[in-house]
């Protein structure tokens, strides 16, 4: 396996794709369609002795176009067989009514957060300017959790983790030292990936999220490779690092409106991380809302049209949001 580190002046943080040598060349993300990351896959592929033509699969974790950008354009001078959690397909795919869908999700989303006019303006013009990261429309294979591809000389099984996105994936195969897996933004070795803006599709994102934390520590994977940065050596530690960092930020979310409630995701935002532009104008609320969101599920919180007010006093966070045990 040859990782292949990609430039990423758009969103944080280096991206990597993973080039899977054998009887079926894979790759698993492609990075976003700039012409910098362009030249790092061919380069990639180059030091390896192989060129786009070559590529028989492409494997995607999931349907940011810092992962998937450059699919359209690798299947059209290759051929390659696309593959992509069937939650996640239709946006990759470019179908119009999935576009749509997530669109209208969206709108509806900034409006129950209470976004200003100015950071609204700024957020929707910074996500409809860079449509074209995205590329081109994708012929896709859809998988599913437990599917099996044939990659490089083995083959990867796909092992669904929605949160950060609805249809993210892992792919786990046979390391050296155990079994492994690629697991695009599942986890991250430096930042904790945002929930509740990174896919406003996700219905209890925070929920969600938590459990795929769960099922990451409980796989007790020898190690990671993730879609930014270097390899995580003890994928359960981190998972069990980033859901306590959600239980902190459950605590501090509850602090916010005890002393500022009642509040819309905006207002709460702008308490836990301050002044926010471009793609944080997104994430910033997102993330508020998700634990908002968590703590009116758990009867902890309750919503009156855009804002939350806290019901419930001298709350276990630590009941609300679970920590993974973990093997080692």
């Amino acid at each position: 396996m040859e990782r292949i580190r990609l430039r990423n002046t758009v969103f944080e943080g280096l991206n990597n794709a993973y080039l899977l040598p054998g009887d079926r060349l894979t790759l698993v993300d492609v990075g976003v369609a700039t012409d910098d990351v362009r030249r790092d896959i061919r380069d990639g592929l180059d030091d390896a002795g192989y060129e786009i033509s070559d590529l028989e699969a492409i494997v995607l974790t999931h349907w940011h176009a810092d992962h998937t950008g450059l699919a359209g354009e690798l299947q059209a001078e290759s051929g390659a067989d696309v593959y992509v959690h069937e939650a996640d397909a239709g946006i990759v795919a470019g179908d119009a009514g999935a576009l749509d869908e997530e669109r209208a999700i969206r709108e509806r989303r900034f409006e129950e957060w209470g976004i200003p006019d100015g950071p609204l303006a700024e957020v929707t013009s910074y996500l409809d300017g860079n449509t074209d990261l995205q590329g081109d429309p994708v012929d896709v294979t859809t998988v599913e959790d437990g599917d099996r591809i044939a990659a490089g000389d083995g083959e990867l099984e796909v092992v669904h983790l929605p949160g950060h996105a609805a249809g993210l994936s892992a792919f786990a195969f046979d390391g050296d030292d155990g079994r492994e897996a690629f697991v695009g933004d599942v986890i991250l070795p430096k930042y904790t990936p945002n929930v509740g803006g990174a896919d406003l599709r996700v219905d209890r994102p925070l929920e969600t999220y938590l459990d795929s934390l769960a099922r990451v520590a409980d796989l007790d994977f020898a190690r990671a490779w993730p879609g930014h940065r270097d390899p995580i050596d003890d994928p359960a530690g981190r998972a069990r690092v980033i859901a306590e960092h959600h239980r902190e930020r459950t605590e501090r979310v509850l602090s916010v409106l005890d002393e500022h409630g009642p509040a819309d995701a905006w207002t709460v935002s702008a308490h836990l991380f301050g002044d926010l532009s471009a793609i944080h104008i997104l994430h910033g609320p997102g993330e508020a809302f998700a634990h908002l969101d968590h703590l009116v599920a758990e009867g902890v919180v309750e919503r009156d049209g855009t804002e939350y007010s806290t019901v419930v006093a001298d709350v276990d966070v630590a009941e609300l949001v679970p920590v993974p045990e973990t093997k080692r």
